[in-house]
């Protein structure tokens, strides 16, 4: 193969995995809370097959499916972005990243104020939306930058840009990264800026992620050290902390990350193309958006339609996902704990139903072998059951 584009659909989770429960999720279905929306219109992955997939009958079966399908498993012990990414991309975490549900302690939060010179409000569990509204006037009339955490390994820091401008915003998340290594080696530095007047702030897409270094080599690079091109769209950049990248770009909506991936598709390179669409996640996912979330599937699925004919005749399309996060799951605002889905396309591809695989890091081994790159990975390659 030349050329794979491996797109993310940031927490398009299909059924919660056998382990749910010890994650604090039950009963949780990304998918199948999105097919309750008057607004979720998917023809062409259900062309593709999305329907024969196990736990997805419900979408609608094809006889005669277009691409390769089935279902992967997270070995990894989480169920945030940054391990769902590194297990695609062939590491398996067995222990989960550090969080803080009662909020950090002062070994963590006196030496990042000593750094900053800024008081910290918040400081525990909050949905980002709803924090910058309890805390966003003190913030203002104090300069205390508001730090809170999630169910997951994240370490936020939410500023308004006219009280904190974002390059300094920025410095300080890269002060925090610094710190915060070790057994307070969160997964994540967020930086959070946002906007608006007392009542009605909104956060802004100037967010930026400051990730740990994978602790392995990654699929990444080994695609960068075989002379290939490694590209990241969206936050893909952020996640590895730049580790086995050759070139990079942000995205400020799913529209702009479908647009930016088909200006790769424009290109000639050979080489991966690894694609995060982060608003599936962000903007409906944890504000339990059940038709925000089935709408911006049907738009995925309008481009999807387009997208697919630029495929050239040694290319080959993956969509998955690197965890949960179920709009219709009320009892957290937090990721959920589930399988996600596999679409392989190509013109070479043979639709073979692929059934339930145990890791995400299949996908790595099978790339890997795709662009014959050397890669150590405990994934197990499907590239023979598909070409």
């Amino acid at each position: 193969m030349k050329r794979v584009f491996l797109i993310v659909l940031d927490s398009c989770g299909c059924g919660e995995l056998p382990d749910a429960e010890s994650f604090g999720d039950v009963n949780v279905h990304t998918l199948r809370s999105c097919a309750t929306s008057e607004f979720l219109r998917i023809p062409n992955l259900q062309k593709l097959g999305i329907g024969n997939i196990e736990g997805l009958e419900f979408l609608g079966k094809t006889d005669a499916p277009a691409a390769a399908v089935g279902r992967l498993a997270e070995k990894s012990m989480g169920k945030d972005t940054t391990i769902g990414h590194w297990e695609i991309a062939g590491i398996v975490s067995p222990e989960a990243l550090p969080t803080y549900p009662e909020g950090f302690p002062e070994e963590v939060l006196e030496p990042f104020r000593q750094a900053t010179g800024r008081g910290i409000l918040a400081n525990a569990p909050w949905s980002g939306t709803e924090v910058i509204q309890a805390f966003g006037d003190e913030h203002v009339r104090t300069g205390n930058l508001i730090v809170y955490t999630s169910a997951d390994s994240v370490f936020q820091i939410a500023a308004h840009e006219s009280v904190v401008p974002l390059e300094q915003l920025y410095e300080y998340c890269r002060i925090a990264r610094k710190q915060l290594h070790g057994k307070h080696g969160v997964g994540r530095v967020i930086a959070r800026p946002f906007v608006g007047e007392s009542g009605s702030y909104t956060r802004t897409a100037n967010r930026h992620d400051y990730s740990l270094e994978p602790p392995a080599r990654t699929l990444l690079d080994a695609v960068k050290e075989a002379g290939k091109a490694s590209i990241g769209v969206g936050k893909i950049y952020d996640i590895f902390a730049g580790e086995g990248i050759t070139e990079h770009v942000y995205n400020k909506s799913n529209a702009h990350g479908m647009a930016h991936t088909d200006h790769y598709a424009a290109q000639d390179f050979e080489g991966l193309c690894f694609v995060n669409l982060v608003d599936f996640d962000s903007q409906f996912g944890h504000r339990r958006d059940i038709d925000g979330y089935a709408k911006a599937l049907t738009e995925f699925d309008t481009w999807l339609g387009q997208f697919l004919p630029k495929l050239g005749r040694e290319d080959v399309l993956m969509i998955t996902a690197d965890h949960g996060c179920d709009p219709g799951y009320t009892a957290t605002t937090d990721h959920t704990r589930e399988y996600v889905p596999l679409i392989v396309a190509g013109p070479k591809v043979k639709p073979v139903n692929l059934g339930t695989r145990q890791s995400f890091a299949d996908i790595a081994a099978t790339v890997a072998q795709m662009l014959d790159v050397e890669l150590e990975t405990p994934g197990e390659s499907f590239a023979g059951e598909i070409l």
